[in-house]
C-alpha cells in the first residue's frame, strides 16, 4: 500500500475520532462544528467507551513504565532479592543524578572493574554483588520483573511511542543504546551486570530510523543526529559479523553468549529450571548432543559448570504410598548446553524447542531471525548512506545485502515446505520445525515474491482466532504453541502487507488485537503474551518462568501500530466490540 494512504487513514482516525466522540456525548450537534459549544461538552465529559479505556491504558503505562536515574523505582531489581547496586562505566565521572540517587535510595553506587571495548571482555560473574548498569537517558521498561531496559522489547516499545507521539523518550532511549555500545561493548540485552556477555536480537538500525523519520516528519530532521547514530549502528553491526557470532563456514550468523555455566537470571528467578532439564534429558537418552553429564561416587573427572542434581532409580511396581528408590549417583548439564540456553536467552525467544529441546543448540543454529535482521541491518545502514551522501559506503552495504541474501536462499527456504527454517550448521541439516520467524524474511524485503506466496499459503499453520501461535508444538514452552506474542504479530503482519497481502495482514492483526482487547474488557489489563486458541490470558507454561506479566511496554507499542494500520472499518468494528461490553472501562 503506498505511503501516503496509510498517512492518510491515520490522519482521518485522529481527525475524525474526537468529532464522533462528541456526537455520541453532547445532545447539540453543532458542539462538534464550533468551538463554544464544544467547551459545553467538555463540562460534560462521557464515560469512556469503545477504544478509550484502552488507548488511555497504554498513554498511562508510558509514564508508569518509564526509568530513570533520577528514581529509586529504577534501581530494583524483582529477579533478584539482593540489595540495589548501581555499577557506573570505569572511564566516566559520577553524574549529579547519581549523587541523588545515593543519598535518597539508600544506594550503592560502584565502577565496573575496567573499561569495556567489546561484549565479552568482561567476565560478569567476577562482578558482586550483581547490579543496574548507569544509563543517562529515561526509558521504558516491559513491566513487572523487567524493570530494566531491553535490547529488542525497545524496538516495539519505540514504535509505539512514536505512534503516540512520545519521540523524545523514543530517542533518549535509542541514545540509551549509544551509550551502551560506547561504555559496555554492546547494545545489551538489558542494562544488569549480569547481561554484559550478551545482546539481543539487533534492531538498533530499525530504532534509528523510526526515531529520524519521525522527527523529519514533524519537521525536525536531524542529519547530525544520524550522522552519530550511523557511527554506533555500524558498532553494533560489527559484533554479528565477529568470529564468535559466524555461523561456522556458513557466512551467516548465530546468537552466541561469552559467558559460561548458568545463566544468573535463570538460577535465581526460575525456580528449578534446571533440574527440570536434566531430568528431561534423562528419561530422553536419546535426545540432545549429551548434554547431560552423570557423575558416580568418588569421580575425579573434571569440575561441572553448574550444579550436580542427584538421580534415582524408582521400581515403578511399589505403590505411590511406598515407592521404592534407590541413590543412582548425580549428573550435570555440561558446558555445551549452557553455552546453547545463554545463546538462546540472546535470541530473545526463551524458552522454545525450536532450536532443539530447551533451546539447548541455539548456538549450533544459523537463524532465520537474526539473519533477516542482519539483512534488514545493511540495507538501512545503505539507507542512511545515502542520506549522508556517502555513496561508497552505499553501495558497500547493499553489496554486502545481497550477500547474505544469497546465503539465506541457500541455507534456510525450503522450496518443498514452502517456509524458511533455521540451519543447524554444525550438523549440516536444515531444520524441520516451522516457526514463526518464517515471517521475518518478509519483514525485511529479503523474501522473493514467489517465497512470500508460498509461506501465505501456508499461513494456516501458525493462524489461530487470536492470532499467529510461534508454533504449532506444544512443548510447556512460553514461545511455543500455543502463544502469541506482540513483537511476532506486528513483524508477520508488516511483512505480510509488504507483499501485497493486505486482506490476510488486516484479517490476522484483527485476530490478535480483538485478543489483547477481549481480555482488557475482562481484567482491565495489557499482558505480556497471549493464548492464540482460546483467546486469552491465560498461560500454563512449563517450561522457564510461567507469569504472564502485566505492564507491557511491548503489547503496548504493537496495539497502538497494528490499529492504525487496519483499515477504519475494522477500527469501527473493535471499538464497538468494546462498547458492547459489560467489562468496559476498566
Amino acid at each position: 500500500m503506498p505511503a501516503y494512504f496509510s498517512i492518510s487513514r491515520g490522519f482521518f482516525r485522529s481527525f475524525f475520532a474526537p468529532v464522533s466522540r462528541c456526537m455520541q456525548s453532547c445532545a447539540l450537534v453543532v458542539c462538534c462544528l464550533a468551538a463554544v459549544p464544544s467547551q459545553i461538552c467538555a463540562q460534560q465529559p462521557p464515560s469512556p467507551t469503545g477504544l478509550d479505556p484502552i488507548r488511555n491504558y497504554i498513554a498511562a503505562g508510558w509514564d508508569t513504565l518509564t526509568r530513570s536515574m533520577a528514581e529509586c523505582k529504577s534501581v530494583v531489581d524483582p529477579k533478584l532479592a539482593a540489595a540495589s547496586v548501581l555499577y557506573l562505566p570505569a572511564d566516566i565521572s559520577e553524574p549529579a543524578d547519581v549523587q541523588q540517587l545515593q543519598k535518597q535510595c539508600q544506594l550503592q553506587v560502584k565502577r565496573l572493574p575496567h573499561v569495556i571495548h567489546h561484549l565479552g571482555e568482561i567476565d560478569s560473574g567476577q562482578i558482586e554483588p550483581e547490579g543496574l548498569l548507569y544509563l543517562p537517558e529515561k526509558y521504558v521498561v516491559p513491566g513487572g520483573r523487567f524493570n530494566e531496559m531491553y535490547g529488542w522489547d525497545s524496538y516495539f516499545i519505540i514504535r509505539g511511542l512514536v505512534q503516540d507521539h512520545r519521540v523524545e523518550l523514543a530517542r533518549g532511549m535509542v541514545e540509551n543504546f549509544f551509550f551502551e555500545i560506547e561504555h559496555y561493548g554492546a547494545v545489551l540485552n538489558a542494562n544488569r551486570s549480569y547481561y554484559l556477555t550478551r545482546s539481543q536480537p539487533p534492531f538498533l538500525t530499525s530504532m534509528i530510523l523510526a526515531v529520524y523519520d519521525a522527527q523529519k516528519a514533524a519537521g525536525r530532521e536531524d542529519r547530525a543526529w544520524l550522522q552519530k547514530a550511523y557511527g554506533y549502528a555500524v558498532r553494533d553491526h560489527e559484533l554479528w559479523t565477529r568470529e564468535a557470532h559466524q555461523a561456522g563456514s556458513t557466512g551467516l550468523a548465530r546468537y552466541y553468549d561469552f559467558g559460561n555455566g548458568p545463566a544468573p537470571e535463570s538460577v535465581k528467578d526460575e525456580t528449578g529450571h534446571y533440574a527440570q532439564v536434566a531430568a528431561y534429558f534423562l528419561s530422553q537418552r536419546g535426545m540432545g548432543r549429551g548434554h547431560l553429564v552423570q557423575k558416580q561416587s568418588g569421580d575425579t573427572g573434571p569440575p561441572t559448570v553448574g550444579p550436580l542434581f542427584a538421580l534415582q532409580v524408582c521400581d515403578s511396581t511399589a505403590t505411590m504410598a511406598h515407592s521404592n528408590c534407590m541413590p543412582a549417583g548425580s549428573a550435570a548439564l555440561n558446558a555445551d548446553y549452557y553455552k546453547g540456553d545463554r545463546a538462546m536467552r540472546e535470541s530473545g525467544y526463551d524458552i522454545s524447542f525450536r532450536f532443539g529441546p530447551y533451546g539447548a543448540s541455539t548456538h549450533h543454529f544459523a537463524p532465520v531471525c537474526l539473519n533477516s535482521l542482519l539483512y534488514k541491518g545493511e540495507e538501512d545502514l545503505a539507507r542512511m548512506s545515502e542520506l549522508l551522501g556517502h555513496k561508497k559506503d552505499a553501495d558497500d552495504w547493499h553489496k554486502r545485502a545481497a550477500e547474505r541474501k544469497q546465503l539465506v536462499q541457500q541455507y534456510l527456504w525450503d522450496e518443498k515446505a514452502g517456509l524458511f527454517f533455521d540451519f543447524d550448521f554444525e550438523s549440516q541439516v536444515q531444520s524441520s520445525y516451522p516457526y514463526v520467524t518464517t515471517f521475518l524474511p518478509m519483514w525485511s524485503g529479503l523474501a522473493t515474491p514467489q517465497q512470500a506466496a508460498a509461506i501465505m499459503k501456508n499461513i494456516g499453520i501458525f493462524e489461530r482466532s487470536g492470532g499467529l501461535v510461534m508454533s504449532p508444538n506444544e512443548t510447556g514452552g512460553q514461545w511455543d504453541y500455543p502463544y502469541a506474542w506482540a513483537p511476532n504479530q506486528l513483524l508477520a503482519d508488516e511483512g505480510i502487507r509488504r507483499y501485497g497481502f493486505n486482506d490476510d495482514a488486516d484479517r490476522v492483526s484483527y485476530e490478535f488485537l480483538s485478543n489483547v482487547a477481549e481480555n482488557f474488557r475482562r481484567d482491565g489489563t495489557i499482558r505480556e503474551k497471549y493464548n492464540a486458541a482460546t483467546r486469552s490470558s491465560e498461560t500454563q507454561v512449563t517450561a522457564g518462568y510461567n507469569i504472564n506479566i502485566v505492564g507491557f511496554g511491548w503489547t503496548n507499542g504493537v496495539f497502538l501500530v497494528l490499529m492504525h494500520e487496519l483499515p477504519e472499518a475494522s477500527v469501527a468494528k473493535l471499538a464497538r466490540e468494546q462498547s458492547a461490553s459489560p467489562g468496559s472501562g476498566h
